[in-house]
């Protein structure tokens, strides 16, 4: 697979991070076809959740292609933006070759072949594995001054569903963790499954190796940055970053005692 696509940094440990959508870049082959300038693509992408989980103590995944040229978290079929219901009403290519869709599948594939074998060979060393699928959404979807409720639209998102049942416990103990953290001075809303409830990626995860370990898919309310700008408040992301790192230790004792409690 084209090492450009995303950088894997293995620091054999049994956690993971991903940042699917992290990417902004975009092959020059593609952009003869490709429809949306600069600013409409960023505003869907999930800038920062690279440098978020970057330099993290566990294996990370970062992709820096754009998901309009590809989205990892979509199912095969629906990982090359077909239509504009597949893109939020956005029209994304035109007349674009069989040929490259073809050899954008073919690295759909390959990346789910590697990733496939990296979870596998974490499972022979540790006996389980954790990943943290880190994303952020939009809520100022009209207007940059119009905010979508926050009844419907927590700060953190966390994405279970796909999980087995073994693993609820651990899902509810860290969405109680991160609802006792404090951010930027304020305390956080935590919520499972309001908005999001986990992408293609945690579902197939969860099918192949679901026995053994679990998707935590942590979707972040874009309060760090202008969703409309692209213009971060640095600070915020900082915090952001060491909310995950100080929730690892947790995370690994929650396991421990899970599958200890299990085996006895």
């Amino acid at each position: 697979m084209d090492s450009s696509f995303y950088t894997l940094t293995n620091r054999e440990t049994p956690f993971l991070a991903f940042a699917l959508h992290d990417g902004h870049e975009l092959d020059h082959p593609l952009r003869n076809y490709m429809l949306l300038d600069e600013q409409s693509r960023a505003r869907e992408e999930d800038p920062y959740t690279g440098f978020m989980i970057s330099g993290l103590p566990l294996t990370t995944v970062i992709v820096h292609k754009s998901r309009f040229e590809l989205d990892l978290n979509r199912t095969r079929e629906k990982a090359i933006y077909q239509k504009p219901e597949d893109a939020w009403g956005l029209e994304v290519w035109y007349n674009l070759p069989v040929s490259l869709t073809e050899s954008l599948y073919s690295v759909y594939d390959s990346f789910h072949e590697t990733v496939a074998t990296l979870v596998q060979d974490t499972i022979s060393r540790f006996g389980y594995f954790l990943i943290l699928d880190v994303h952020s959404y939009n809520y100022k979807r009209n207007t940059p001054l119009e905010e979508a409720d926050s009844l419907t639209h927590p700060e953190i998102n966390l994405g279970t569903a796909f999980n087995n049942n073994f693993w609820k416990p651990l899902c509810d103990n860290y969405t109680r963790w991160l609802s006792a953290q404090n951010i930027m001075g304020h305390s956080i809303d935590a919520r499972q499954n309001i908005i999001f409830r986990g992408g293609a990626f945690a579902q197939w995860v969860t099918k192949k190796f679901g026995s053994y370990g679990a998707v935590l898919s942590v979707e972040f309310k874009k309060t760090f940055m202008d969703e409309w700008t692209g213009i971060a408040d640095i600070p915020y992301v900082l915090e952001l970053k060491e909310l995950l790192a100080h929730s690892l230790p947790f995370l690994e004792l929650e396991i421990k005692n899970l599958r200890g409690s299990n085996s006895k």
